[in-house]
């Protein structure tokens, strides 16, 4: 590859229901990642730009490395049928910040439906939180079913809203077959190093090969597990057999 060639940054789709953590987990994973690597974040807000005036109060990154969007209408149609406000952000971000790496596009909070649209990003993280109740993973939806990783965040709220994290874990592999999932609380920050680990496996894979290793599902994250633990969750859930 000549000098001169460019190398777009590895794009990391952020979605879920409002209130689910998707700010919060951009918000962690951003301050634990930069500046190690060179990234920016693409928020998406239907009206205002809420998300995006949030993690500049935080401090979580430098004003020119956050983008806020406007979508409009329904928050799903930015990510999905018309992503072109998104890739126009990113667009931008390329242009100002040479040699970016790594970008977190934050949907609209949505409901179960909503998917990201594969030229969008690389990889999706579809996060829910356990104060909906231990029913919403056998919901199912694309979200839950197929994206990359599935956080179920919020688990110190599990004995107070009478959900089993035990339940979520058994339809979260029903409905996920070999994709892995994990369970947070990112406000402590419990499960959030297995969720960066599982980030940078993608991240250290030369450009080429992601998609490939991506479609593979292969169990390169973390290790299978017995049910035999605590629920502290610090680890990946994948099914326990060879591939």
């Amino acid at each position: 590859m000549s000098d001169n060639e460019f190398v777009r940054a590895f794009r990391v789709g952020i979605a879920g229901p409002v209130g689910s953590g998707k700010t919060a987990l951009v918000d962690r994973l951003s301050k634990h990642l930069w500046p190690r690597y060179n990234l920016a974040v693409v928020t998406n807000d239907i009206y205002t730009k809420e998300d995006a005036e949030f993690l500049l109060r935080q401090g979580t990154l430098p004003l020119e490395r956050v983008r806020g969007v406007e979508t409009g209408g329904c928050p799903h149609a930015a990510i999905r049928e018309d992503a072109s406000m998104n890739l126009e952000a990113i667009a931008d971000l390329e242009e100002s910040l040479p040699g970016l790496e790594l970008i977190f596009v934050e949907s609209g909070g949505d409901n179960l439906a909503a998917a990201f649209s594969p030229e969008l990003v690389d990889v999706a993280i579809y996060v829910i939180d356990v104060s909906g109740g231990d029913k919403i993973p056998r919901k199912g939806g694309p979200g839950i079913m197929r994206s990359d990783l599935l956080i179920i965040n919020k688990i110190d709220l599990a004995p107070y809203v009478g959900a089993s994290l035990e339940v979520m874990e058994r339809d979260a592999r029903l409905k996920r077959g070999e994709r892995p999932f994990v369970f947070t609380n990112l406000k402590d920050e419990t499960g959030l190093n297995t969720v960066i680990n599982w980030l940078e496996q993608h991240l250290n894979v030369p450009s080429q090969q992601r998609r490939s290793i991506i479609d593979a599902h292969a169990p390169y994250v973390g290790q299978p597990h017995s049910h035999e633990h605590d629920h502290s969750h610090e680890h990946i859930h994948e099914h326990a057999h060879n591939h």
